[in-house]
This record gives structure tokens, sequence and C-alpha cells, in this order.
């Protein structure tokens, strides 16, 4: 039998960081006197992309993307933990799957915010390795996060099994690409519909999607 390896998205699939990422680009807004017309909601549906894509996408000249991303990163290392909350079970899937399987996270925030997060929440021990946007040139939906993940994981597709859990097309998209397993969970961003464009697994949260891979394991 195939030894499992576990590769967890971070935002909306083990952690609700809804309110530290949109204050923070509302903060950004103000600092830097944009005068945004959008809302919660629009900021939240480009949560996943890189920050420099968000802002493009929310009307910031291309140009001036650095400038505002740098004012986001000043602000949300002060209040990433403070405004960040745990999802429901997902320590208990995170521990379920270090028991099952080798674990690692591919996110696209970058290693400097996302370590603070996992050891705050007392995660960090148990992932193997822990992909951050800086470790890449390209981001999810790109597979090079889950391939340059899987090459320091010594991967052998003869001997290793690989799930790839996330909440957005884009962690979907990126394990198709790399030839790997998903499963898309509905505790995060991304809608039912549109994550079943991309995989046929399907769970409600982390630890569900986990008790699966445990399940067609044995």
């Amino acid at each position: 039998m195939k030894q499992n390896i576990i590769l967890f998205d971070l935002d909306g699939t083990l952690i609700d960081s809804t309110d530290a990422i949109v204050s923070t680009f509302y903060h950004s807004f103000e600092e830097l006197n944009y005068d945004f017309k959008g809302n919660d909601e629009d900021i939240k549906s480009f949560i996943g992309y890189p920050l420099e894509i968000m802002y493009e996408n929310l009307g910031v000249h291309k140009d001036q993307a650095p400038k505002f991303v740098a004012s986001y990163k000043n602000r949300y290392r002060k209040i990433s933990t403070l405004k960040t909350l745990l999802l429901p079970q997902a320590l208990e899937a995170v521990k379920l799957a270090s028991k099952i399987a080798r674990v690692s996270v591919v996110t696209t925030k970058t290693r400097l915010y996302t370590m603070p997060l996992l050891e705050h929440f007392e995660m960090a021990e148990h992932f193997e390795i822990v992909t951050g946007r800086e470790n890449v040139e390209n981001p999810k939906p790109h597979p090079e996060p889950i391939l340059n993940t899987l090459e320091q994981m010594n991967y052998d597709k003869d001997i290793h099994k690989v799930w790839m859990i996330g909440d957005t097309k884009l962690d979907l998209i990126a394990a198709k690409d790399s030839k790997v397993d998903s499963i898309g969970v509905l505790c995060g961003y991304g809608k039912e519909e549109e994550l079943k464009t991309y995989t046929k697994n399907i769970s409600q949260n982390a630890l569900s999607a986990v008790k699966f891979i445990e399940s067609i394991s044995e």
C-alpha cells in the first residue's frame, strides 16, 4: 500500500483570516489614499491569490501594487495572530493527518507570516515542509508550489499517494496540473459548484477530508 502525503492549503482550509485580511486591505487603501469602490465581498472573492494580484483585481494600477503590498504587510504582521481564528476541527484534522500520512503546507501566504500563525495555533510541529509565496516563482494555481514541496519530501510516485486539501479552485487546479488527487473543502472561500468543476471529492472541512483519506486507505 502506498504511503499517503497530505498537503494542506492554509487560509480557508485550516484558518479563518478573513478579518485580518479584509481589515488590512482597508487600512492600506486609507493609508495610500485609494478610493476603493468595492466592498468586503469583493476583497474576499480574491483571497487565495497573491497580494499583488488581489490589489490589481481590486482596481489598483499594476505599477502601484507594490506600495499597497508593502503597506499591507506592515500592518498584517502586527495583527495577524490577533485577528485570525483556527477553523473548527482544523487542529484535529492536522493531528489525524500526521498519524496517517506525511504532512506539509502549500500556501500563497509568505512563510514570514505563515510560521507565526502555525506556531500560534500549535500546528507547526506536524508539518515537514511549509511552502510559501517566496519559495516559488509561480504561485497556485500553477503546479510549482506542489511540485516544489513534493520534491523536498522526496516524492516517489511508486511509493506515495498525494492529496491536496484546499478551499479554492486555485488549490484544485494546482493539484490537477501536478497530477495529484485533491479534495475541495467548503469551510473557506470557494463555492461548492465551482469546486466540483475541478475535483470529484468535496468535504465539509479539513477533518472530514482527512477522514475520507483514512477511510479509503484502510
